[in-house]
């Protein structure tokens, strides 16, 4: 290890609407939900990450837990801060007696304006980072499935993370023509709720919504291996008693049409965008999914149905954007497409 490593550590990011990532030295060292819960009178941060997820819908009013990003984006720049620097001391959880300089790679959506990009920065800096270069999600997924994103070749990636859908033609280590839309895990999150709500008068939370998402969501009411019927607890609004119920995964699937029918819409004109020679390309490669909504049941089917593409999803989806991360990290030098203002 030379004197550079010693004093600099590099570390990359997936910053997501719904879990962050970091990679340190080719590994995962953090894997956690993004939430923060926080005291109401002082604003000091009580607790982040998994900690601050068990909280989460069961505060009393002194506590409030915040999710700092929104639609992949910062909505909340005080709590992000916090939080990206509760994740970095992680890493070290007391193991130095200093804290290096760091060097970040920090991956962002591609529909990302100007102020958003720039307070994903300053978060960065203000938890310790000395320098900070930005990568679009599609091209860090597209990275950590494993593509050679300089090829004169174009490949289409759809990364369905927790707030957005991005879709990306990559060629030549550039991002030919993209779509990101604000329609991914959360939203079919609200959906179930809303669901569960109008079809079976049982008022649900965000977490057991996510869970019923897990355990039976699907994109098709036919699948091949479908899952067990699921049991559901939550608050009857008739009688306001608590009561439990079974869902089926085809009445997700049934929940879930019409934002998964958006992200269809949105893959057809990133098509209809994308020049001939590229789609050329693509007929023969077909589409890559990656993200953790890309793990719904029968989504890659569905599709396939719709655009007649081969779809493929990518070895553990969840962090593939990550490993395109920590890629582009190791070689800051050969990517010339990481964004350093």
């Amino acid at each position: 290890m030379g004197w550079k490593n010693l004093f600099t550590q590099e570390i990359a990011i997936d910053l997501g609407t719904a879990n962050t990532l970091i990679i340190y030295n080719d590994k995962v060292v953090v894997d956690e939900p993004s939430i923060v819960a926080q005291d109401r009178a002082t604003s000091k941060v009580i607790a982040i990450g998994r900690q601050a997820q068990k909280m989460h819908g069961k505060t009393h009013e002194n506590i409030k837990t915040i999710r700092p990003l929104k639609d992949g984006v910062i909505a909340d720049f005080y709590a992000a801060e916090h939080m990206i620097r509760g994740f970095i001391k992680m890493i070290y959880s007391g193991s130095r007696v200093f804290t290096p300089a760091l060097r970040m790679v920090i991956c962002i959506p591609s529909g990302i304006t100007e102020v958003e990009k720039r307070a994903v920065k300053d978060s960065a800096e203000h938890a310790g980072a000395k320098e900070v270069y930005l990568i679009h999600e599609p091209m860090a997924a597209a990275i950590g499935i494993g593509i050679d994103v300089e090829e004169p070749m174009g490949n289409m990636i759809i990364d369905i993370g927790g707030g957005t859908s991005e879709i990306a033609v990559i060629a030549l280590g550039g991002i030919v023509c993209d779509k990101s839309i604000r329609v991914a895990g959360d939203e079919f999150t609200n959906d179930i709720e809303e669901y569960m709500r109008r079809q079976h008068n049982i008022l649900i939370g965000e977490r057991t919504a996510e869970k019923i998402k897990i355990e039976v969501g699907a994109a098709l009411d036919q699948l091949d291996n479908p899952p067990e019927d699921y049991a559901v607890r939550g608050r009857d609004l008739m009688t306001g008693v608590p009561k439990e119920i079974m869902v089926t995964y085809s009445e997700i699937a049934h929940a879930l049409d019409k934002s998964i029918a958006k992200i269809e819409e949105a893959i057809l004109t990133a098509l209809e965008m994308t020049p001939p020679e590229l789609s050329a390309d693509i007929y023969k490669t077909g589409i890559y999914l990656a993200g953790g909504g890309s793990m719904l049941r029968g989504l890659d089917k569905r599709i396939s149905q719709k655009t007649k593409l081969p779809v493929h999803i990518a070895d553990d989806p969840l962090r593939a954007v990550a490993r395109g991360t920590g890629i582009a990290l190791k070689n800051i030098d050969k990517f010339k497409f990481l964004i350093r203002d």
